[in-house]
């Protein structure tokens, strides 16, 4: 009888050990596959995009004037993106400098807001294929072109614009004096030109174009001959986040051939066509 209590007792240790040793087997299994998560699993399954932009940035990333909603050509160009990934898109509104800072951090999963590729950048992040190309022009006075005839003229210029950007990286070089603004309104970068508090705003031809266009009123102008640095944009994504970028890419390339994204150009560019390559002389 006490050989075969003993005998039991045994046996359901066994048992014991077994399933314990399962369960330590299962935890594991759960604790690799939670490992081996990617970021980009980890968007699907919360179902949406993080996105940062301006929302100052006309026509890029702004609002309509008495409307709350925002808008824009890379703004609507990002949620055409997340309709074919069936992704929610939610956008977090940054100054430029803090929108690549929080893509690298992690703390966005992209950003858009009219961000050139340069090899720099193409260091630190991952661009998406390009869907606007461009090239760099200066907002000066009217009346004089604030004294700047070539972009060696710059020097002793006080130039206006976000400090990372490669167009106030331009002017540095050139010897111009930077005037950095926190995530101010268009309005806010003429207004200062047409007054003489800064002599020149270097920037991209389309986006000048029409800022220009909605304040008639100021007497300011594109420079007739300064036209330099053709540029392409795409979206930005953090360096380790290539599952994200492969499938960006595959619709951007979508929408590049069915003509979705020549038609929200269309829409916020006047009628240009913003994804066709430019060629002009240095």
């Amino acid at each position: 009888m006490k050989k075969l209590f003993w005998s039991k007792k045994l046996s359901l240790v066994a048992v014991l050990a077994i399933v314990s040793l399962l369960s330590a087997c299962g935890n594991d299994e759960d604790t690799a596959t939670e490992e081996e998560k990617s970021a980009w699993d980890e968007i699907q399954e919360d179902g949406s995009l993080t996105v940062a932009t301006s929302g100052t940035l006309f026509p890029t990333s702004y609002r309509s004037e008495g409307s709350d909603e925002l808008t824009g050509f890379e703004v609507e160009v990002v949620r055409e993106i997340g309709e074919r990934l069936e992704l929610e898109i939610e956008f977090t509104e940054l100054g430029f400098d803090e929108m690549l800072t929080s893509v690298q951090t992690g703390q966005v999963d992209l950003a858009a807001n009219d961000i050139e590729i340069t090899e720099d950048r193409e260091e630190k992040f991952i661009f998406s294929t390009p869907f606007k190309y461009s090239y760099g022009t200066a907002i000066v006075r009217s009346g004089d072109l604030s004294g700047i005839e070539t972009l060696e003229d710059l020097e002793g210029k006080k130039a206006a614009g976000a400090s990372t950007s490669v167009y106030m990286q331009m002017a540095r070089e050139y010897g111009a004096e930077e005037v950095v603004y926190d995530n101010a309104t268009n309005e806010t970068y003429l207004r200062d030109v047409a007054i003489g508090r800064t002599d020149v705003i270097l920037n991209d031809y389309y986006l000048q174009t029409l800022a220009l266009a909605a304040f008639p009123e100021l007497e300011i102008t594109i420079h007739p001959d300064l036209k330099y640095s053709p540029s392409e944009v795409g979206v930005v994504m953090n360096k380790d986040n290539t599952e994200l970028a492969d499938n960006v890419n595959r619709v951007i390339e979508e929408m590049l051939e069915d003509g979705t994204i020549a038609e929200i150009s269309a829409e916020f560019f006047n009628g240009a066509d913003v994804t066709q390559k430019v060629n002009i002389e240095e």
